[in-house]
């Protein structure tokens, strides 16, 4: 409810006025304030007590909550432990890196805070500082924060409106709201209509009564939507279940280890020692620390980033990077209309001709009636119709009546190239055809043009003239206007189509022309009315379920607010849609906050790039197309690296566990378990740079699919460490098998599992970065292969040399490399049948689930919701 509606009115009904519909009289009786003399100093000072100030509210964070934040939750934490652990062990260099990936992190994550939080301050930019306002019966100007309910202001030419008014003096005004409401043109303002605060005085001088500040104005309402609107990132998430899986299962192996080490050492040998105590826990932190994906969060980041470098050369800024990661799952596109899917430019079509018999003298006639200076709209698209521009030096205006909102039309006299004087006149078609007096059958020849054109989104045009000094009037001709789509939206739509990604429109604009402009680009011509779609008072969080049935239905919307754009893309997502969002004004900032991808598209207001998290530079939405495919590359490697980093953390711990509890043997050093956190961690970054197939649909984070195959290449590398620990020790059992493999030590058996380790490990990412056979295109990229390897020959050479390792033989070595590229091959068939299997069971669960909740003869066409098995893997 406005806040001024709560300013009492003795006479009326429970002392409240609907400020917004009710007689402008009846509204400065409730406001308790004359037209002429407006409030006293002290009745605004006493409102400006009881209603604040006019200004928008925002919720400040400390800086020191700012600055903790990004060092809290489950990656966090983890790290955090991480750097811990290393200091209590000494190990200041392990401490140095895990730290330095912590504040990087943490900085990168609050730099984007700050990013997504520059909405707010835009849309208070965009307010006015000043304004004219009628104290003690004097026009004086007066902070426009100090404005209150019951202030009578004025605007002109130029001013932003201050707050939200009634207007109650003047002739007309011509209001430019399109930052506001979405319509593409300035919208014509008399007495008794409303004016918004933020919208911008085109035309005109009036006079208005202020009936809502600050948060309650249309403004702030819009303002209170950005505020609260956001959505959890999906790829947030997915690190937060990955980093539980993985350390659930590294704490219950870590306590299984223990258990076993303190019943060995206490019951059955009966020789424990605090030395004893102190080296299981020095060991089983230094596996936590292995085990903890450390360099998870960096890999997110530094490949996300790499990406928003790709779009950035394609004219699209990326100012949230979690957003490219959810664009590649975003099924549902929802567009604003007016220069974004068409030219924002009216452009006339061909005449409809009555009196006259030449398009072009209809044309001109427009033209003559317009004033280009004034730099209207539609003066401008009449104007730049005339084939002849030089038509227009011949004639001279000699007086010009600008457009109102209540006679409808402009005139213009004006001298002819022979001397004599004529009339011309347009505006709306029927008060042209009033003005010409014509028959019943003109006249209804009139009335079924302007209803055809209007179902197909035209906008009409009547014209005028006169030789008789105003006497008698012919009507020349009707021009039809209409704002034409791009010329790349309709490739645009149908690629993102073939994408799997279906576009609606969201607009301001009358349903008509709505209905017409979806109709040419082929989106379909469902066109849902906001104000018979969304009841009035209805909650734009909580959208009822029938509502947010008939907004997936629904092909577009016309006639929207903001509340209604927001309210679209929360119902979406509740029914889960991944949804991206454009648009380009203070009106589109809520919708496209909330949004999994808000897109400001080129020539938005700051607000509108304050509250987008990618940012359009050049005209249209063909870099749409690249955005998905460039977030789909992306979406492959991050989903490749988890994969990966699962299966190799299940790796290690399975393999210490088991040859602890089964052979009562330490399978990797300390210090091993430290390097091949590096050597498996650091050159992973190189996965950023990667060739990586564009899946065909929508893709997403599927949670249980990525832990099931992880885990099936996770048990199979135990398998095949722990099967090459085992053949290291049937070689030790045998003299002449020692001499031929060159393995004489359980020392040098611990060198030959840490150098596998390194080896599959890094050859397991080959295997997981396609659901392909490996050895088929898309080929590694040259960074990737450079980093694997060069890590793969310093390995080597540790263990050639001895660094840090017992030294092994090249013979030895040699064995190792073999046997570990035999694995990748045995690899990959396990992970194609493993695709497979879960391909299979999830046809099937998605067959059964229509069988079960599709009538007989129903479509099997609905767009798949959250979860939904058809989305590419």
């Amino acid at each position: 409810m406005n806040n001024a509606k709560a300013v009492g009115n003795p006479a009326s009904a429970g002392g409240l006025v609907d400020l917004d519909k009710r007689p402008v009289a009846e509204v400065l009786a409730a406001l308790d304030v004359k037209a002429d003399k407006g409030l006293s100093n002290a009745e605004a000072e006493q409102r400006l007590v009881q209603y604040g100030p006019n200004a928008l509210v925002e919720k400040k964070e400390g800086l020191l909550a700012k600055l903790l934040g990004p060092f809290t939750g489950p990656i966090a934490y983890m790290i955090e432990a991480a750097a811990v652990v290393s200091a209590f062990l000494g190990r200041w260099d392990d401490f140095a890196v895990i730290f330095g990936l912590l504040v990087f992190n943490a900085a990168l994550e609050f730099w984007q805070d700050r990013k997504a939080s520059s909405a707010l301050a835009a849309l208070k930019n965009s307010l006015a500082p000043e304004a004219t306002a009628l104290r003690e019966g004097q026009w004086q100007t007066v902070q426009a924060a100090n404005l209150v309910p019951g202030d009578v202001v004025k605007i002109r030419l130029g001013v932003i409106v201050p707050a939200d008014l009634r207007l109650i003096g003047g002739d007309h005004a011509a209001i430019d709201q399109a930052a506001l409401t979405g319509e593409s043109l300035p919208a014509d303002k008399k007495v008794g209509d409303a004016a918004y605060s933020g919208s911008v005085v085109k035309e005109g001088e009036m006079e208005g009564v202020v009936i809502a500040t600050g948060s309650n104005t249309f403004f702030g309402r819009t303002a209170q939507l950005v505020a609260g609107a956001g959505s959890v990132s999906h790829a947030q998430t997915a690190m937060f279940q990955i980093a539980n899986f993985l350390i659930v299962v590294a704490v219950v192996l870590a306590l299984i280890m223990v258990g076993f080490d303190v019943w060995r050492d206490i019951v059955i040998r009966d020789d424990w020692k605090w030395d004893d105590a102190l080296n299981i826990l020095q060991f089983v932190l230094i596996l936590l620390v292995a085990s903890i994906p450390v360099a998870m969060p960096a890999v997110f980041s530094i490949t996300m980033a790499l990406g928003a470098l790709a779009l950035s050369k394609q004219k699209a800024i990326v100012s949230k990077l979690s957003a490219i990661e959810e664009m590649a799952g975003v099924d549902i596109l929802c567009s604003d209309k007016t220069g974004t899917l068409t030219k924002n430019v009216l452009t006339l079509a061909d005449p409809i001709l009555f009196t006259s018999t030449d398009p072009q003298e209809v044309v001109l006639a427009g033209a003559l009636a317009s004033k280009i200076e004034d730099r209207d709209a539609i003066d401008t698209a009449v104007i730049g119709a005339l084939k002849d521009q030089a038509a227009l030096s011949a004639y001279k205006q000699i007086k010009y009546k600008p457009f109102d909102p209540v006679g409808k039309r402009t005139q213009a006299e004006v001298s002819t190239p022979d001397g004599k004087t004529m009339l011309v006149s347009k505006g709306a078609p029927q008060v042209i055809a009033a003005l010409a007096t014509l028959d019943d059958a003109d006249a209804a020849k009139v009335q079924q043009a302007v209803e055809d054109l209007g179902t197909k989104g035209y906008r009409a045009l009547g014209v005028a003239r006169s030789d008789d000094e105003g006497k008698t009037w012919s009507l020349l001709g009707i021009l039809p206007m209409f704002d034409p789509p791009r010329d790349d939206s309709k490739t645009t739509i149908d690629e993102a189509a073939i994408k799997g990604v279906r576009v609606k429109m969201v607009t301001g604009d009358d349903t008509a022309i709505a209905r017409e402009t979806a109709r040419q680009l082929g989106l379909g011509t469902n066109i849902i009315p906001a104000a018979e779609a969304f009841p009035k008072d209805m909650d734009p969080n909580n959208v009822p379920p029938d509502i947010a049935e008939a907004i997936e239905r629904a092909d577009g919307f016309a006639r929207v607010f903001p509340e209604h754009k927001y309210a679209i893309v929360k119902a979406l997502q509740d029914r889960g849609h991944l949804v991206a969002m454009t648009g380009d004004g203070v009106n589109d900032a809520p919708a496209l906050k909330q949004a999994d991808c808000g897109t400001a598209v080129s020539g938005a207001t700051d607000a509108a790039r304050g509250a987008a998290a990618l940012i359009l530079t050049a005209p249209g939405l063909s870099v749409i197309n690249s955005a998905i495919d460039e977030a789909r590359r992306i979406f492959g490697r991050i989903n490749s690296y988890t994969i990966y980093r699962v299966a190799l953390t299940m790796d290690i711990m399975f393999l210490v566990v088991l040859s602890t509890l089964l052979l009562e043997f330490t399978p990797l050093t300390a210090i091993m378990i430290v390097v091949l956190a590096v050597l498996d961690d650091a050159p992973i970054m190189a996965i950023a740079y990667d060739n990586t197939e564009v899946a065909p649909q929508p893709i997403r984070w599927k949670m249980r699919r990525v832990l099931g195959v992880s885990s099936v290449l996770g048990f199979f590398s135990v398998v095949q460490s722990f099967g090459l620990l085992l053949i290291g020790f049937e070689i030790l059992s045998s003299e002449p098998e020692q001499a031929l493999f060159q393995l004489f030590t359980q020392a040098e058996l611990q060198s030959v599992m840490f150098l596998q380790i390194v080896l599959g490990g890094h050859f397991l990412l080959y295997n997981t970065r396609t659901a392909r056979w490996f050895f088929l295109p898309p080929f590694p990229s040259l960074p990737l292969n450079a980093a694997l390897w060069a890590t793969n020959i310093l390995a080597i050479l540790m263990c050639a040399y001895g660094w840090l390792v017992p030294k092994l033989s090249w013979t030895t070595i040699g064995w190792v490399l073999a046997y570990t590229l035999i694995w990748v091959f045995l690899m990959d068939i396990i992970k194609r049948a493993t695709y497979a299997l879960a391909d299979h069971k999830t046809g099937w669960q998605a067959k059964q689930r229509r069988t079960i909740n599709q009538p007989l003869g129903a479509s099997d066409t609905k767009v798949p919701a959250a979860g939904a098995e058809a989305a590419s893997s």
